[in-house]
């Protein structure tokens, strides 16, 4: 059974004033027509928000009528199709007075993003797609986005917070190795028997070929590397084993 309808808008307004105003429209609008259920509340939303669109009227009831209809599943795709459509029988000035307050009723709609969208919009490289090829050399999701695939290949990796690759080492019999230029985020970089190193946007990491190494996502922060290869003879990679979980969660 849907929601009863209650209101008592009419009463606290002109309840001493007009009480049979106040008596039919909180006890037979709202309390006997919009809680007939031969349709449900959110047609009768959609309704009356056309019904007043196609009166003129766009003040406060309107916008009560728009928030209620919200209330009722009416989303913001499916109000724009709405007024667009009452729009072609109505009017457009009446249109364009109910699209600014319907943008403002459906506003945290529209501002809505993922987390991987707002820091998306925080750094100047794309993000990429999800980086398939090595996820079973990453704890977490990382994505891979190409930058340069000709002369000195450069690709833009993202880790979300947590996401760190495993120790690996970059071979080569000779040149070779890796340059990472931190461009969004916070994140770590570590070799073999030494302590990690922060990295912030701006930080510049050069590694050699033959040294054994880590890096990723601080726990708590999303983080994107450029990764610049070395050009070099004969080279490969080797991975390894994860970071240990625990020595991981004491960076902070």
């Amino acid at each position: 059974m849907s929601e009863k309808i209650v209101q008592t808008a009419g009463r606290e307004s002109l309840g001493e004033f007009a009480p049979m105003f106040a008596h039919l429209n909180d006890d037979v609008l709202f309390g006997e027509v919009w809680n007939e259920e031969a349709i449900s509340v959110k047609t009768r939303c959609i309704i009356t928000v056309v019904s007043l669109m196609a009166s003129g009227i766009t003040d406060s009831s309107l916008t009560y009528h728009l928030e209620n209809a919200k209330n009722h599943g009416v989303s913001r795709e499916e109000i724009a199709a709405i007024i667009t459509h009452a729009t072609m029988y109505v009017g457009w000035p009446k249109g364009w007075a109910v699209f600014r307050l319907a943008k403002d009723v459906w506003k945290e709609d529209a501002a809505a993003v993922t987390e991987k969208e707002k820091y998306q919009d925080s750094i100047f490289f794309p993000i990429g797609e999800s980086n398939d090829a090595f996820a079973d050399y990453f704890v977490g999701q990382s994505f891979l986005a190409p930058i340069s695939t000709e002369q000195v290949p450069i690709y833009n990796v993202t880790f979300e917070p947590g996401c760190r690759n495993n120790w690996h080492i970059h071979k080569a019999e000779s040149g070779g190795g890796q340059t990472l230029i931190c461009v969004g985020g916070r994140g770590y970089y570590q070799e073999w028997g030494k302590d990690a190193v922060e990295m912030t946007p701006g930080s510049v990491i050069n590694i050699p070929a033959g040294v054994k190494h880590w890096h990723g996502a601080a726990p708590d922060s999303w983080f994107s590397h450029l990764a610049i290869e070395i050009p070099g003879e004969e080279t490969a990679n080797e991975w390894c084993e994860p970071v240990c979980e625990e020595e991981y969660r004491r960076l902070k």
